[in-house]
Parts: structure tokens; C-alpha cells; sequence
């Protein structure tokens, strides 16, 4: 009886030929997808909040010899523009998408229930890294994520917008929107991980990052040289906090003495020389609420230098990395054909207040730094005991000729250094290119460049077309007018619109109504930094402009518009699928690093902590809880037998210790915090039954960017009362946090404060 042959249904066509054996079979491979052999590799470098001219190729006195030397090789672009905030830049620059369309109208921290803020990219439009990785490019990333919802940014998941799930073969980076440059929270691909050493034995995340960045690229070397990679670099410099090694802080002693007013003018006078500015471009006059230097006091003075000092050595620091990078590839036979994007993803910031800060948080919680109480910590700043961000005044030198800052949507906010080398393709060395163009233009010169189609559908998801322009042609043409025609700009209220060389902007108060707003008009061709206002002599191109605001609005989901304070937006209602479901938090551990956002929300409200612990006869010492820093936090835990909670407000402790030891075996330790106002009741329990007390006399409604520990204090400590990560010596059962609402007048309070905050105070 012959034999019957089932076969499976194959996915693909076999080109071979299947008989009963493999010796009347033929043999067939699926010829793998491969770029051709001249097919560059891509790295993108991405800087975080610096400004138009913070690099010293565009216009600054801060020492960045490697990005210049990356821009004597390649061109300088001069009028290119950001989305005025990190996550919807990212989103931008990695699917060539308008960021409102892609699902990122502000950070990925927020989900608004619309779809233009969802906190993650579209999955209808795809990351550059899944169009590489289809062509067969082996695809990194590296540094500061931002682009899922952070919620779901702990060792829980879900994963789908983490970098793998979008398109990387590798990851090594953090998260979050920021984190501390000594004690990092790291993620590598899925899970999370611990630096590998402490800021006493020379660490920084910069450096680790381009350590690792050379390792994925010298794996693939090594074992698979024909297949070209991608590298997105994304920096957390120069973000705040301002962090670095001592030494390159040191450099910049004496450096900045001389004020704001006078460094701004030496940059503008330095990107005049540079040819970075057309002939007669004027200094946009001081923003509001920037002092002249002369009225600050000697205390003042001194605060903002040494600031600055750090953030200039931070730069430094981050240039000093990407020459290691370079040399690297160098020494690999790449860099020749590596095609090099490195740039901006908004202007520089103003978190630091008019003051600025040794800790960013005072920022966000509203807590004006006391600048005659610091003088005796500036030797601390920039170190691993500081969180530091500068003061408007720096702010502004860092954006110069430019208005206003980071998130605002005139060119302070939105024009950004861009510089792209190629040596193999771009024959003009150290040109300079006037043309306007967009972050969305990224994926589409690169595409356009490797000869690639967007694809229609990825992962079975139907794909939005590219919304950017290549720059492509620029490459060879640097007089050609640019191809691009419109670009809308919206971040948080604040408005814009780029069309055909003129410009129309306006500053949104929060809560005030759109139609009331006060649109300006430049004819941005001729005004490079935006200084005349025409909206009084072109009133009919200032609404043709307003028009076509709208209706770009219309085309790419900027509606509706919002406006709320973002630390307003944190508190989304409470719903499933995230860990805020409800107001309970239960932990067994051990438990990997929980992230801020995915921790208990706390805050200006009640709760209380319960743990079920196990003390053995002897020790039965360290962390039960630890959540945020050196500056900022609280810790729980047991000490020489008591029970300690210490409550940390920007170095300013609150610390209340049982009055008896706790004994051996099982207990319940806990702790009721109760704020009323600005000030707090901190109660210990042993099973139940009060054990000590403390008042707090100022509390804090943001506990900071870092995230929470249990049974240890992992990364940076909270307190100096032990040395970290003094992990606990029992057994914890599981932890309990239970919260309640917060009080209503402290809810009106805090959001007046907001509103105010975000009408600028300036």
C-alpha cells in the first residue's frame, strides 16, 4: 500500500524539492535579507535639553572638540527645529511622524485618554529602528528612552513599548525622563539592572553607555560583519541634573565670572564669526524674569557660577564620550561610511527657576531654592550629593539669539543644533546649511538615502504615511530653497506655525482662552531670532497663518488642545491596567527596582506602610523601605534594633525612631504619614500600636525621579544613617501601602500652584 505524505502548511514558498528521504530531497535556503554591501550604518546621537548655542561649533566658549570635529567633517544646519519637549522629539525623530499623530503630545509619563497622548508611539507608526531591522541592519539603542507609558516601565511590564518590542535587537539605558548620571536606574533589553559600580570607583553613566554602545557594535563586528547596524545614542546630558567628574567641573573655574549678559553677548559675537548667523540677526531682547547679572547678589552670583561650571563640565564630559565613540569607529574602518545624525531634542531648560537649584525638584514641588543657605554645599555641585539645574539666565545664553526656552514654541524652545557627517557621501567639509527643516525629517533622509519604501503595514499594523521632508538634497545643494513648506508647532498650549519662511507664534496662559490669545508674526527668513514683530503691519498674513494653524491641527490630531499643568496630568484617574488601579499596593518580596511611576502614589495624602517581617535572634538590621535619593525621599527601616523612618526634603531630615528595640521573630513594623497642609505627622506602629513619633514641618507632594526599593537601598541613599545598600538581615513577608485621597483643600492648593507655575512665573 503506498504511502500517504502529509505536509504542513508552510508560511513561506520552499524553493527546494521534498521526497520521501533527504537523498531524493533538494535542499533550499531563504536568501537573507542584506543591504547592499555600500549600505552606511546609521548612528543617531541625541542630546537632551541643549540649546542652539551650547556646542562650541555653534557659538559657545564650553570646550566640545569631538562634535566639532564631527561638524568639520559633515554640515551644520542652522535652521532646524524640534517639538520643544523630549518624548515627542523622540517619537518624531524615530518615525518621521508629527508627534501628536504618533500618540506623544507631551511626556510618556501622561496618558489623557486621546489619541495624541497615549504615553507610547503609534503602533501605526513605526519606529526607524523596525524599518532598519526589516532590511537587515542590526539595530542598538542606548540611553534615555521616554517613550512608553511609564506606568508600565517596571520589571512587570507589559513590554510591547519597551525598545525591543519597537524594533531594537539590544538595549541598554534608562526609561525614565531623567535619572540620576552616578546612580542610574538601569534597564538592560527587558529587565532591570544595577550599575556596575559607584560613582567612589569612578563611574557615570556616560561613560557607560558609549562602553556598551561599542560593545553591541564590536559583537556584530566580530561575528556578523556583513550586516550594517543602527545606533541610537540618547544621552541623559545635558538634562538635569547637571552631573560630572569632578575634574571636568574644575576646568571651568572662573569661566562664566563674568555673568550671563556678558557670556551671551561673546557667544552671539562667536556665532556671527562662525557664520552660524545670516547678516543682521539681532539678540532677541532678555526674557522676562531674567535679572541682569549686576543686580544679583555676591551669594547669587556665586550659586549660578558654579551651576553653570556644571553644566559645562557636563558637556564636556558628554563630548570627551562621543570622541571615544568616534575613535572607535575609526579604528574599525567605519566612520568613513557612517552616516552621523547628532543633535537636540528641544532647547535649554528652564526648570531651574530664576535662582536655579541644587536640587530640580524644588522646581516641581514649588520649593524656591534658599541661595544664602547654599554657600557652604557649592563644592558639592555636580557631584553625586546634588541634583543640580541652572537659572534662567544661563538658560537663555544656552539658546542664544533666541526667546524664551525649552517647551515654549518659539525658537528657544524649538530651534536646535543639528549636524550630519557622511564622509563618503557629503563632499562639502564643515558647510553650513540655512534651509528649514523638522525632526520628522530624520527617517525620510535616511530612507531616502538607503533606498528603502516605508513600508505599509509592520508587525500587521497599518502604517500612517511619513509626515517629514528628506534633507537629502541639502546635502549637495547648499543654496536650493528649502523642499519643506509647512510646519505646525503646539506644546502645552503654546502655539506655532512655519509657513513658507514667516512664522506666527503665541504664549498660552494656562486656563485662559485659545481665542484670546495674542499671536505674533515674524518673517523668520529675515529674523532670525525672532526680535520684530509684524503682526500689527501684516495682519492678513498673520490670520493666513493662524488658518493654516488650525488646519494642520485638524490633519495631524493636535485636538484637542491641553493645557493642564503636567504634574496635574500625573494624577490620571485611577483605572485598570495600571498599578493605580486602586489605592492599595501589596509587595512580597524580594522585588525587582520599582520605578517611580509605577510606585504608590503618595505625595500630599495619608498613608501607611505595613511590613510582615521576620527578625532573626541576632542582627535583624537594614531597609524594609527606600524610595527616591540623597536629596529627596523617605527610607523605613530597622537600625541597632529600633525602627526608623527618615523623611528627606531636599537634604532636611525628619526622623522618628521607636522608643524600644523590636524583638525577635515575626511583627508587623509600620509607619502612618499624616500631612495636613505643608507639614506632616509621621507615627511608627509594632504590630498595630504606636512606637514613636516625629513631625515634619514642610513636606513634599513629587517625591523626586527615582523609584523605590524593598529590603535594600540600592542606589543612591536616602540617608547618611547607614551605608547603602545595608539590605535587611530578616525575612520580609510582603509589604502593604495603603492610601487614601488627598484632602481637598490641599488638592485646590496644589493646583492653584501649578497654575501659577505654569503661567511661567517669569
Amino acid at each position: 500500500m503506498p504511502h500517504r505524505l502529509l505536509t504542513a502548511t508552510m508560511p513561506e514558498r520552499f524553493g527546494g524539492a521534498i521526497g520521501r528521504t533527504y537523498q531524493e530531497s533538494t535542499p533550499w535556503w531563504p536568501a537573507p535579507v542584506r543591504p547592499p554591501a555600500s549600505a552606511p550604518n546609521v548612528v543617531i546621537i541625541l542630546f537632551d535639553d541643549t540649546g542652539f548655542a551650547h556646542f562650541g561649533c555653534y557659538g559657545s566658549t564650553i570646550d566640545t572638540p569631538n562634535i566639532n570635529r564631527l561638524a568639520a567633517a559633515g554640515l551644520r544646519y542652522t535652521n532646524f527645529h524640534t517639538t520643544a519637549l523630549c518624548s515627542p522629539t523622540r517619537a518624531s525623530l524615530l518615525t518621521g511622524r508629527n508627534h501628536h499623530a504618533a500618540g506623544m503630545r507631551a511626556i510618556s509619563n501622561i496618558d489623557t485618554g486621546f489619541p495624541n497622548m497615549r504615553g507610547h508611539v503609534s503602533n501605526h507608526a513605526a519606529t526607524l529602528a523596525e524599518m532598519l531591522r526589516d532590511h537587515g541592519y542590526a539595530t542598538y539603542a542606548a540611553g534615555k528612552w521616554h517613550l512608553a507609558p511609564m506606568n508600565d516601565c517596571s520589571a512587570a511590564g507589559p513590554h510591547d513599548q519597551w525598545p525591543l518590542a519597537r524594533g531594537f535587537d539590544r538595549y541598554y539605558g534608562f526609561l525614565q525622563g531623567e535619572t540620576d548620571q552616578f546612580y542610574p536606574e538601569l534597564t538592560h533589553d527587558n529587565h532591570p539592572v544595577e550599575p556596575p559600580r559607584g560613582p567612589e570607583e569612578g563611574y557615570h553613566v556616560t561613560e557607560d553607555l558609549v562602553d556598551r554602545s561599542i560593545g553591541f557594535i564590536r559583537d556584530l563586528r566580530s561575528i556578523r560583519p556583513d550586516r550594517p547596524y543602527f545606533l541610537y545614542l540618547a544621552f541623559g546630558a545635558t538634562h538635569s541634573p547637571h552631573q560630572a567628574p569632578r575634574a571636568f567641573i574644575e576646568k571651568y573655574r572662573g569661566r562664566f565670572d563674568a555673568g550671563w549678559d556678558e557670556v551671551r553677548e561673546r557667544w552671539f559675537a562667536r556665532q556671527q564669526e562662525l557664520g552660524i548667523l545670516p547678516p543682521g540677526t539681532e539678540l532677541a531682547p532678555p526674557n522676562p524674569g531674567v535679572r541682569p547679572w549686576a543686580e544679583l547678589s555676591g551669594p547669587q552670583q556665586r550659586f549660578a557660577i558654579a551651576l553653570q561650571e556644571a553644566f559645562a563640565g557636563f558637556l564636556d564630559h558628554t563630548d570627551h564620550q562621543i570622541g571615544r565613540l568616534l575613535a572607535f569607529l575609526e579604528q574599525m574602518g567605519d566612520l568613513d561610511n557612517t552616516l552621523v545624525f547628532l543633535l537636540s531634542d528641544n532647547g535649554a531648560s528652564r526648570e531651574g527657576g530664576p535662582d536655579g537649584v541644587m536640587d530640580e525638584f524644588r522646581y516641581f514641588n514649588r520649593m524656591p531654592e534658599d541661595v544664602e543657605a547654599i554657600g557652604g554645599r557649592l563644592d558639592e555641585i555636580g557631584g553625586p550629593t546634588s541634583h543640580p539645574n541652572y537659572p534662567w539666565g544661563w538658560a537663555q545664553a544656552g539658546n542664544t539669539p533666541l526667546r524664551w526656552y525649552k517647551s515654549y514654541t518659539h525658537g528657544g524652545g524649538v530651534r536646535d543644533p543639528l549636524i550630519v557627517s557622511w564622509p563618503r557621501r557629503i563632499q562639502e567639509h564643515g558647510g553650513i546649511r540655512h534651509q528649514f527643516h523638522h525632526v520628522t525629517d530624520i527617517v525620510p533622509t535616511v530612507l531616502e538615502e538607503l533606498g528603502i519604501t516605508p513600508p505599509a503595514t509592520v508587525r500587521g499594523y497599518d502604517q500612517m504615511p511619513l509626515h517629514g521632508t528628506s534633507l537629502s538634497y541639502t546635502f549637495d545643494a547648499p543654496a536650493e530653497r528649502t523642499r519643506k513648506r509647512v510646519q505646525y508647532f503646539e506644546m502645552g498650549g503654546h502655539r506655532g506655525i512655519w509657513l513658507d519662511g514667516w512664522k506666527a507664534v503665541t504664549n498660552h496662559t494656562p486656563g485662559g482662552p485659545y481665542d484670546d490669545a495674542e499671536w505674533e508674526l515674524y518673517h523668520l527668513d529675515a529674523d532670525f531670532s525672532e526680535s520684530h514683530n509684524l503682526a500689527a503691519e501684516h495682519p492678513e498674513k498673520l490670520r493666513e497663518l493662524v488658518e493654516a494653524w488650525w488646519v494642520e491641527a485638524g490633519r495631524f490630531g493636535v485636538l484637542p488642545l491641553d493645557d493642564r499643568p503636567t504634574a496635574q496630568l500625573f494624577a490620571t484617574p485611577r483605572r485598570p491596567g495600571t498599578p493605580h488601579a486602586g489605592m492599595v499596593y501589596v509587595y512580597y518580596p524580594p522585588v525587582s527596582h520599582v520605578p517611580a511611576d509605577a510606585a504608590p502614589r503618595l505625595g500630599l495624602r495619608p498613608w501607611t506602610i505595613t511590613a510582615e517581617i521576620e527578625r532573626p535572634a541576632a542582627g535583624g538590621d537594614g531597609v524594609l523601605v527606600a524610595r527616591g535619593s540623597h536629596n529627596l525621599g523617605f527610607s523605613f527601616y530597622i537600625k541597632d534594633g529600633r525602627l526608623v523612618f527618615d523623611y528627606n526634603v531636599f537634604a532636611t531630615h525628619y526622623r522618628a525612631v521607636s522608643e524600644i528595640p523590636l524583638s525577635a521573630g515575626h511583627c508587623r513594623a509600620g509607619v502612618h504619614f499624616a500631612p495636613t497642609g505643608n507639614t506632616a505627622e509621621i507615627t511608627l506602629l509594632v504590630n498595630g500600636a504606636p512606637a514613636g513619633r516625629a513631625h515634619a514641618s514642610q513636606t513634599v507632594r513629587i517625591l523626586g525621579s527615582t523609584g523605590m526599593d524593598i529590603g535594600r537601598d540600592s542606589l543612591s541613599p536616602v540617608t547618611h544613617d547607614y551605608h547603602a545598600p545595608f539590605p535587611f538581615e530578616g525575612l520580609i513577608h510582603r509589604v502593604t501601602f495603603e492610601t487614601q485621597p488627598a484632602g481637598r483643600r490641599a488638592e485646590q492648593a496644589q493646583q492653584a500652584a501649578e497654575a501659577r507655575a505654569e503661567a511661567g512665573r517669569e
